[in-house]
């Protein structure tokens, strides 16, 4: 495994890993997560080279212009960083915002990308989905009342309670970020990449022709067990895999997930 930088076409300078030999594929972080919350769920596969680019603002990653925080920006990176590494084919996957990156690279670069997988989608084609507005309120008290004022306020919100019934992991995971460590972009990113989306729409989401896994869980408040189908139905001839939510057990969640992932892999290589 080697870890290293590299400057984008703006000057921000991003950090991301390669682990493994073989075929690459990107595999991308959730909203606030860093290399380390894919790798988790990453089956440890024979023939194919992991490649994790943590996004402007995440992990050791430079912020830059805050302006600039958005999927657009995310898919550019990456598709700069295969360019850097000289990478003319590659497959490309991610959770949540990895998987709203993988589905916009994936329409951007038809002819690069060899297999996408979409796992836990936040996303279907239209930004600002409702089930992304617990953001967008823990941005919002952070910026009125700071860090500890606004976790207090938040953790006795509507907001929060309503997450909390349907996905207590959910939950825990945005409690958590008001103890991020990247404080300094935690607030930047919560007003801004919840409020947007993968900008492809229907037709291209219905054209692309890449062979496709999509994985969806249960009791997911944020990533609805429905977008994850949604998706699976317009993709042509996209494979389907529900696993269990982290609400219910996380080792069910990660053992399920490594195979999903590890039998879409083999697939592949066998085609």
């Amino acid at each position: 495994m080697s870890k290293a930088t590299f400057l984008t076409r703006d000057g921000v300078r991003l950090g991301y890993e390669v682990a493994g030999k073989g075929r690459p594929i990107f595999w991308q972080h959730g909203l606030g997560a860093d290399r380390a919350q894919p790798a988790e769920v990453f089956p440890d596969v024979a023939g194919w080279q992991r490649i994790a680019l943590e996004c402007r603002g995440h992990g050791v990653s430079e912020t830059g212009d805050e302006r600039n925080l958005s999927v657009a920006t995310f898919s550019q990176d990456v598709m700069d960083l295969a360019a850097h590494l000289g990478l003319e084919t590659y497959s490309i996957g991610g959770i949540s915002l990895g998987a709203a990156i993988a589905l916009r690279v994936a329409s951007l670069a038809p002819d690069a990308v060899g297999a996408l997988i979409l796992a836990r989608p936040a996303w279907v084609a239209d930004p600002a989905p409702a089930t992304l507005k617990p953001y967008v309120e823990l941005a919002r008290l952070w910026q009125q009342f700071g860090r500890e004022g606004g976790a207090a306020k938040f953790a006795g919100s509507r907001a929060l309670a309503d997450v909390e019934a349907v996905s207590p992991d959910n939950a825990q995971s945005l409690r958590w970020f008001f103890n991020r460590p990247r404080a300094d972009s935690t607030v930047a990113l919560l007003s801004r990449i919840p409020l947007d989306g993968p900008g492809v729409n229907l037709d291209a989401i219905c054209g692309l022709n890449v062979p496709t896994l999509v994985i969806g869980n249960d009791r997911d408040y944020v990533h609805p067990l429905a977008t994850a189908r949604k998706l699976a139905e317009l993709i042509p001839g996209a494979a389907f895999r529900e696993v269990t939510g982290k609400s219910t057990s996380k080792e069910r969640y990660v053992a399920e997930f490594r195979d999903a992932i590890a039998s879409f892999l083999a697939s592949q290589v066998r085609a």
